[in-house]
């Protein structure tokens, strides 16, 4: 007979999301920091960048949790609204979640178990939320943010005809 519990830990199940985002401020009180990214606002451990820099935020799956209705009591300080794209079924007990954010795809790995009780499936609206404490510092790490694009101006030679 062979052991499920050796087998579990011989194929871990990883996926990650990553984003750039921009540090908003820090709160030396709290020892966080806010990033912006195009779909809302992250609380992390302070991270060593200067305001208004840009980060590379990598969320590992495992440390997204979802809720059907907006999270109010919780220590969870993540709380992004969105709606599940895919539910896909892996190796027992693996199901990954894809959350819609707007402009952000993001992933959360719960098991079939939870995909069950709360009915997740494409196109229900819910919540997916992040620990804080789960963005640690080596998931934060420096990065160029794209620079906007120009607006043309009245005039100019980059301005094209209509």
């Amino acid at each position: 007979m062979s052991d499920p519990t050796a087998a579990a830990a011989a194929s871990p199940v990883a996926f990650a999301t990553t984003l750039d985002a921009r540090v908003l401020r820090h709160d030396p009180q709290w020892g966080l920091s806010t990033l912006f990214f195009g779909d809302g606002e992250l609380r992390v451990p302070m991270v060593a960048a200067p305001v208004d820099t840009g980060v590379r935020v990598t969320i590992d799956a495992r440390d997204v949790a979802v809720a059907l209705t907006r999270p109010m009591d919780v220590s969870i300080t993540n709380r992004l609204p969105g709606t599940i794209v895919t539910v896909e079924r892996l190796a027992a007990p693996y199901a990954r979640i894809t959350f819609d954010l707007g402009t952000t795809r993001l992933d959360a790995l719960v098991t079939w178990e939870s995909v069950e009780r709360l009915a997740l499936e494409p196109g229900l609206k819910a919540w997916a939320m992040i620990k804080s404490v789960a963005i640690g510092n080596e998931a934060v790490r420096p990065a160029d943010l794209p620079t906007p694009r120009r607006w043309p101006v009245v005039g100019s030679p980059d301005r094209a005809p209509r």
